[in-house]
């Protein structure tokens, strides 16, 4: 998948392809407001473009990556030492989460759907949309906990939404992308814009099922047995037509073309004030895990948690071929849904697997993810007493001298071999590195001595931004008065993270 011709022409078209939102009261000036040289319609497929152009940049944040560990602040510590993360999530609500609700409208309405469709099938184009406002508001709740959803992006006719309880938010989720799963239609007329798979609408099905999976197995801690919610949803998800994602050739993945558009990590590289964590170095190093060649430049590692500027030669986020603004960046991949895959059948949710075929998963999640990063599997790593399916110990001891004593990789059970596993390969989406912490404890990460926060804790959730306050005081009044004593606090959990 190469996308430079197609994001420059899409993306040239954006401007003049996006209706503005208006209000009634704009009515009184007449045509006043009206430009003649402007366009009438929008362009649906300029509106795809521009969300998946536009994925990276919103899910690659640093900051969860910092939490996580899989990053270390070597020049300005700040994030790393626990800071109030306060951060507005105003910009993704108003920009390509807006675009795929206004891609949905368009062509639901009957006034517009036959214009939608020059840009292809009209149910398809709201099934795809689906599947990325799911996985964008994933984005959202999993770092604040409960959010503006089910009002959201109702534009002028609902200016206050209410915040929905996460519970409710996944089980939306998993109706949402099932029924967008089932409703693709394989026969449908090209989708334009389509910069991520091609018009291929078998990978978009695949995609749907794929973080069904995922976002089934984020509720283990809220639904831990076989016969419960999580694990009913799952199964559904694991045998639902059309698959998921078990190959690397259908992983949800932008090559950008450089220039304009490049890689999130590419600006990241090029500075020196963040670095790959001695905390994830001493995982790999410790595993004989050749992927630490791949992922930084410098197998030692930064020290996590200084204080102060002490770092003079960190080891960069990743090698300078895969962080170059032309280089591919991956969302969803085949080892995130086979590691998921393996998990669930040793938590006994697909039905007849058994902990063999857990193990193949397992072996078949791994070789993946070394592949999607250009490396073949060391001879012997998935049978080493490190690595083991059934007797891997992982590793004992990780971190360095300025966390609180005790970080650890040890793995006693398959599951800790799994959530391991399922770690580093969602490096480097600090976003995902986190929820896997925050839901298995794998790793065993403790906080840095430096910590400026009260508690002195790794923090859990995003609070709530100030402009929140200001814009939608009397929703978010509400919201935090459900959350008890602790209110809006960076130290508690969102509800899936129980434990």
């Amino acid at each position: 998948m190469y996308i430079k011709n197609k994001l420059r022409n899409y993306l040239g078209i954006l401007s003049v392809g996006i209706l503005m939102v208006s209000c009634n009261k704009l009515e009184d000036f007449g045509d006043l407001n009206v430009n003649p040289n402007g366009a009438t319609t929008v362009n649906t497929g300029a509106l795809l473009t521009n969300v998946l152009a536009n994925l990276g940049g919103t899910t690659s944040s640093l900051v969860p990556g910092l939490y996580c560990q899989y990053y270390a602040e070597s020049t300005y510590p700040g994030t790393s030492l626990y800071a109030d993360p306060n951060f507005s999530s105003a910009a993704l609500y108003s920009g390509i989460l807006y675009d795929c609700q206004k891609i949905i409208n368009y062509n639901s309405d009957p006034a517009t759907a036959a214009i939608a469709a020059a840009n292809g099938n009209n149910n398809n184009q709201i099934q795809i949309a689906r599947i990325l406002k799911v996985y964008l508001f994933s984005n959202l709740t999993d770092k604040y906990g409960d959010i503006p959803y089910s009002q959201a992006l109702g534009g002028v006719t609902v200016l206050s939404p209410k915040y929905d309880d996460q519970e409710s938010i996944y089980k939306s989720f998993l109706s949402e992308l099932t029924d967008a799963s089932t409703l693709l239609d394989l026969a449908g007329a090209p989708q334009k814009g389509d910069i991520a798979f091609s018009a291929d609408i078998a990978k978009w099905k695949k995609l749907a099922n794929s973080l069904r999976m995922l976002y089934s197995l984020r509720l283990s801690e809220r639904y831990p047995g076989a016969a419960e919610y999580a694990a009913v949803e799952f199964n559904k998800a694991v045998t639902a037509a059309g698959g998921y994602i078990s190959s690397n050739a259908d992983n949800l993945q932008l090559t950008y073309p450089g220039g304009n558009l490049r890689n999130p990590y590419f600006a990241l590289g090029q500075t020196l004030d963040n670095a790959v964590s001695s905390t994830l170095t001493n995982i790999l190093t410790g595993l004989s895990d050749t992927r630490v060649n791949v992922f930084t430049t410098s197998s030692s590692g930064c020290p996590y948690g200084l204080a102060s500027a002490a770092n003079p030669n960190p080891s960069r986020i990743f090698v300078a071929t895969l962080r170059a603004e032309n280089a591919a960046f991956y969302f969803v991949t085949a080892s995130q849904v086979l590691l998921a895959l393996a998990e669930g059948m040793e938590r006994g949710w697909v039905a007849g697997a058994t902990t063999a075929n857990a193990q193949i998963a397992y072996n078949a999640g791994i070789t993946a993810s070394f592949a999607q990063w250009g490396l073949a599997v060391p001879a012997g790593y998935l049978t080493s007493g490190t690595v083991d399916y059934s007797t891997g110990s992982g590793v004992a001891s990780i971190g360095n001298a300025i966390t609180v004593p005790g970080s650890s990789a040890a793995t006693p059970t398959k599951l800790d071999r799994i959530a391991l596993q399922q770690f580093i390969a969602y490096y480097p989406e600090g976003i995902q590195g986190w929820n896997n912490w925050r839901r298995t404890d794998m790793p065993k990460l403790k906080p840095t001595i430096n910590a400026t926060n009260s508690s002195k804790q790794i923090i859990r959730r995003y609070t709530y931004a100030p402009y929140e306050y200001n814009l939608n005081g009397a929703q978010l009044a509400i919201q935090i008065a459900k959350m008890g004593a602790a209110g809006n606090s960076q130290d508690t959990h969102v509800w899936w993270d129980k434990n």
